[in-house]
């Protein structure tokens, strides 16, 4: 049997970037569109993501931003020296991902009584998977959960708006 691992760790890309401390609104906004990318956080001001051409994009975009605040920004493609390494940035991300996908699944489970309540709850956990997903490269078991009971509330309500329309 053939083993199909790779022999080196993947690649990724790296963003290498210092802000302004002044204004702290750029800063932050920036911050803000780092994380919502679900980076891996390497040390303060360098983050990565696995390597493809949306990633490498998206923070390509980000670094034209920054240089735009008046810092510094580069993008690198590196790969990591092994695959302990890699296998931490990666747990490290679908950690951050699993808490997100927990809170789905509690807010799932503590849906209002009310259909109106339910129709708008599952509508905007439906979004907010999305956007979670998009951003999760190695997905959690808890992901799966979070499809479920969001799909759950919504066959509910479904079924409850069949029974009052009876």
């Amino acid at each position: 049997m053939l083993d199909r691992r790779p022999a080196t760790p993947g690649e990724w890309v790296l963003l290498s970037y210092r802000v302004p401390r002044e204004p702290s609104t750029r800063r932050i906004a920036i911050w803000r569109k780092v994380k919502a990318l679900g980076v891996g956080q390497i040390s303060d001001g360098l983050v990565a993501l696995p390597a493809d051409a949306r990633t490498r994009e998206h923070l390509e975009w980000i670094a034209e931003e920054v240089i735009e605040a008046g810092g510094t920004a580069s993008i690198w493609m590196a790969r990591p020296a092994t695959f302990a390494a890699e296998r931490e940035l990666a747990a490290g991300m679908a950690a951050a991902r699993a808490a997100e996908y927990t809170a789905i699944t509690a807010e799932a489970a503590a849906a209002p009584a009310s259909t109106t309540g339910r129709q708008s709850l599952a509508r905007r956990l439906r979004t907010e998977l999305r956007r979670i997903q998009r951003r999760d490269y190695f997905p959690p078991a808890e992901r799966e959960k979070a499809v479920s009971a969001v799909e759950a509330l919504a066959v509910q309500e479904v079924s409850r708006s069949k029974r009052v329309t009876s």
